[in-house]
């Protein structure tokens, strides 16, 4: 049994075997790179540098991401998914590199 196929080569149906990455053909964030289609930002950029964000800031902008992220997961255009998340690899790569000793919770590890 075969599934339908998308106009855009991605099966319709849910298929587990690819990830939400593979889904999204914005995932690479080249479209984000041509002035022209990244949106309302003159140079090309959507949002501030992480890096020039205070310690606050960038917790308010991960609590933001996080607060939307189903709802975008869910109902975004393909765009604005893969905006989403690269705008939350950035945030948290940010957020690591600052605190590389974070407190990790004991009852949050797995037996391996």
């Amino acid at each position: 049994m075969t599934g339908s196929v998308r106009q855009d080569g991605y099966p319709s149906s849910g298929s587990a075997e690819a990830s939400p990455e593979q889904r999204v053909p914005e995932w690479s964030g080249d479209h984000l790179a041509d002035p022209a289609t990244a949106g309302p930002d003159v140079d090309g950029e959507l949002g501030v540098d992480p890096a020039e964000l205070s310690d606050e800031d960038l917790i308010r902008e991960m609590h933001s991401l996080h607060r939307t992220r189903l709802d975008t997961l869910r109902h975004a255009a393909d765009s604005a998914l893969a905006n989403h998340l690269r705008r939350t690899a950035e945030l948290e790569t940010e957020y690591l590199a600052r605190h590389p000793g974070r407190e990790v919770d004991p009852s949050r590890l797995r037996d391996e």
